[in-house]
């Protein structure tokens, strides 16, 4: 009985130490078969090295993209079209005198578009006499081409809706001028100019002779006249 009990024991002894064999040997078998990371194989910080390169490589596109555009100019210049105060020489006292009783002599004088330019621009109208000028000088431009040019200018600075110094006209000779405009001719803005002429005549006149602008213009030459 203690012969049998010692090879039982002994037995077992065997049976564990081959069970350790055996899983040592696959152990040795699985570190044998798996493969050693690869020198081109990315880690687990890949993801989030990848997508840093590619939000690099976005802005970088943007950037070369808008340094593209920037060195294109998109705004081109357009020819000032607003008019300076004329050259002209002082006025005699009666021809100043005689602007009180006639419009269309004062608005051949330079020195009497001056005065009243400086009149409607204390009342935020000096587009009106504005206007006007910039379509006595299109009907004296003999090249087409800049004609066309000035024409398109006028409409952008005084017809246009959206410009700040738009003139009041009415609709039916705001539809001739855009029927003008497919052919533009030096005579283009004839009845606008006629119309802003009347405006100016019949609104903006009276109120000048009336204002302190041509008062104080009338006092300076009759002081000069008693001097003289």
């Amino acid at each position: 009985m203690g012969i049998c009990s010692k090879r039982r024991n002994f037995k077992a002894t065997e049976d564990v130490a081959e069970m350790r064999k055996r899983q040592q040997s696959q152990n040795e078998e699985t570190s044998v078969v798996s493969p050693a990371p690869s020198g081109n194989q990315r880690p687990n910080t890949c993801c989030f090295c990848w997508c840093c390169c590619c939000s690099c490589s976005c802005l970088t596109v943007r950037n070369e993209d808008r340094g593209e555009h920037s060195g294109r100019s998109t705004h081109t210049a357009k020819l000032e079209s607003i008019q300076v105060e004329e050259e002209c020489q002082n006025p005699a006292s009666e021809e100043i005198l005689s602007w009180s009783h006639n419009f269309d002599k004062m608005m051949k004088s330079p020195a009497g578009r001056n005065f009243f330019r400086e009149f409607l621009r204390t009342e935020y109208s000096e587009e009106n006499l504005l206007f006007w000028l910039a379509c006595e000088d299109l009907k004296n431009e003999p090249n087409k081409k800049v004609v066309e040019e000035k024409a398109r200018n006028i409409y952008e600075d005084y017809i246009s809706i959206l410009s700040p110094k738009e003139v009041s006209l009415d609709s039916r000779v705001r539809e001739v001028i855009n029927r003008n405009l497919l052919d533009p001719t030096p005579q283009m803005y004839d009845d606008a100019q006629l119309q802003i002429y009347t405006l100016m005549h019949r609104d903006s006149f009276p109120r000048f002779l009336n204002s302190q602008v041509y008062k104080t213009l009338l006092e300076s030459t009759e002081v000069s006249t008693t001097e003289s």
